[in-house]
């Protein structure tokens, strides 16, 4: 995994080329995936922006799968946070694979990255974590990493409300 910063933002908003030379990496025509979109790029770029030195690490990191035979690099997805711990220590991730590498252990690996970054720091207490009921592999990849589903809600988006999951991790997953 490769921390992400406001000039790989920056050159992945131009052009996925550009990211490509910058993480060497080959980068799929199918990049960005999932709800990594423009959009979500732009947020992360503007907390990138407005945090300075201290949001390295607490937004996105790329995924890099590398060919043990061949040293090939490939980006298979990005994970991160939406920002580091409130004031309650809580921190909250996402994350998204491309399809064309699915169903590979690429996002529980991500994820648990994530779980080991975030509670490698004494003031997070939880990390939460939504998903589609829908998304049964997403729900599988959380409960294998530790999370527990505590809760249901309904969000909207343009087309449609589904039903999403919220799941917790607690630091050294006590509860």
């Amino acid at each position: 995994m490769i921390s992400s910063s406001a000039e790989h933002i920056r050159i992945e908003l131009e052009t996925p080329e550009l990211l490509a030379g910058k993480l060497n990496a080959f980068v799929s025509e199918h990049w960005p995936s999932g709800e990594y979109d423009r959009d979500a790029m732009a947020f992360f770029l503007s907390c990138f922006e407005t945090g300075g030195d201290a949001a390295q690490g607490w937004y996105g990191w790329y995924a890099i799968n590398i060919d043990a035979t061949q040293g090939a690099r490939a980006l298979v997805g990005a994970g991160g946070y939406f920002g580091p711990p409130n004031a309650d220590g809580i921190v909250e991730i996402g994350y998204s694979v491309l399809p064309e590498w699915q169903r590979r252990g690429y996002a529980t690996e991500m994820v648990n990255m994530l779980v080991s970054h975030a509670t490698s720091f004494d003031n997070v207490s939880k990390i939460i974590a939504h998903t589609s009921a829908e998304n049964i592999a997403s729900v599988n990849v959380l409960t294998s990493c530790g999370f527990k589903i505590v809760g249901a809600f309904e969000a909207k988006s343009e087309d449609k409300s589904e039903g999403n999951l919220r799941f917790e991790y607690l630091n050294g997953n006590l509860g």
